[in-house]
């Protein structure tokens, strides 16, 4: 809900046509786009740019989402640096299976650390760009929404006053706990919610891969992902009860559980390293619906959280972005109000395609360690009828991969 309007003696406000607050992938591609079109705009960061460059996330990008980036500027280092993957590894049943998804669909993965793409991003909007960028505010605060006034103030970090900017438009793309996800009112939106009932063991190790691709390990003690972060780092996936602590998960049982759930015939164990990060996730799953309220349009997960069960969130995060910058310039540049109109509704259709997938991925993964059976048994019969039938193989690809967008961008 937007708050009340700040005390008269604060600073004379600033104006800006779009204020985007959050700079992650989502924020950052928004503020460049702007930016390319001669959109003024003004990014609002709660963390410093060293923090951000180096806040460790997600590396997996679909090939749609890397050539949106490409047709606007901003893939030079990443299509110079980003490792490519055509296929995937099972293992399940003491066997390693792989699905040559590039055969299938002429279509392949990238794999670039979220914080290269941050750092390329924040390079491009400030420093080529010249983009207006804060970092370290305080206490940001939205301020009339439902109206052709909006404005955001914020806590200057420097002299603690209280900042103010007018705009014709706020882009929320601060992430799940940030300011506006909960800025409209409660009747004027709906949140849909999934919990997987488990949690991930997320783990850095200072180790090269194991593995020239991803490998999903399906095991009956709970899966283990191996994902390939650099040459000298990989991201690896302990599934473990949800609230677990991870203090619980000495290095040695770590690499033990790794070793047991990854182990396969022909398949080397894991290259054991420092663990540099150990974090426990929950799995679920949000939506908020619909992406926008008023003068406000919501972008990556201030408005949808998907479980990095299929490696959705940093592609759908792309995906609001372009469809929401395009929309901005258009009604800015050109007086075209139809991309703003349709904007959550196109968002949602790729949002709640990949929900779907991440879903029926997440079964594939949690059912035999489940207790029940019945889903053990129905995990299994969905990973055979991927090796066994070349339709169900080509349709896991094209999910996998995120196809063409759904929309424009």
């Amino acid at each position: 809900m937007s708050t009340a309007f700040p005390h008269v003696n604060t600073p004379v406000p600033q104006r800006f046509p779009v204020v985007v607050i959050g700079a992650g992938p989502a924020g950052l591609t928004l503020g460049n786009i702007l930016r390319a079109a001669s959109v003024d705009c003004v990014v609002l960061e709660a963390q410093s740019r060293e923090f951000i460059e180096r806040r460790p996330r997600a590396g997996v990008l679909e090939e749609w989402a890397v050539r949106g980036l490409e047709r606007r500027g901003l893939a030079g280092n990443l299509l110079a640096r980003a490792q490519r993957h055509t296929e995937c590894e099972f293992r399940f049943g003491g066997q390693r299976r792989r699905l040559p998804y590039a055969e299938l669909t002429g279509l392949h993965h990238f794999v670039y650390p979220q914080p290269w793409l941050v750092t390329d991003l924040v390079r491009e909007y400030a420093d080529v760009r010249g983009g207006d960028i804060r970092f370290g505010v305080r206490d940001v605060r939205l301020h009339d929404l439902g109206t052709d006034r909006p404005s955001v103030s914020y806590r200057c970090p420097e002299s603690g006053e209280r900042r103010v900017i007018r705009c014709d438009f706020v882009a929320g793309c601060d992430g799940a706990r940030g300011v506006t996800r909960a800025a409209p009112p409660a009747h004027r939106t709906r949140t849909a919610r999934h919990d997987y009932g488990v949690g991930w063991l997320a783990l850095l190790a200072e180790a090269p891969p194991s593995s020239d691709c991803v490998v999903f390990g399906v095991h009956p003690a709970g899966f283990a992902g191996h994902m390939a972060r650099s040459p000298e780092v990989t991201r690896y996936y302990l599934q473990c009860p949800p609230g677990d602590d991870p203090a619980n998960w000495p290095h040695e049982r770590v690499w033990a559980e790794l070793r047991q759930r990854l182990a396969a015939a022909d398949a080397p164990p894991p290259a054991e390293g420092r663990l540099i990060e150990k974090r426990v996730l929950d799995m679920h799953n949000l939506v908020v619906a619909p992406m926008a309220y008023g003068r406000l349009f919501l972008a990556g997960d201030a408005a949808h959280l998907t479980a990095p069960i299929a490696a959705k969130g940093m592609n759908l995060a792309l995906h609001d972005a372009f469809l929401l910058g395009d929309a901005l310039t258009g009604y800015l540049t050109r007086g075209d109000e139809g991309g703003l109109a349709g904007y959550s509704a196109a968002c949602l259709r790729r949002v709640w395609d990949y929900q779907e997938f991440s879903q029926w991925l997440a079964e594939v993964f949690h059912g035999p360690a489940s207790g029940d059976p019945f889903r053990a048994g129905t995990a299994l019969a969905r990973l055979h009828r991927l090796f066994d039938s070349p339709g169900a193989a080509g349709a896991f690809a094209e999910q996998y991969l995120g196809g063409s967008p759904l929309g424009s961008g």
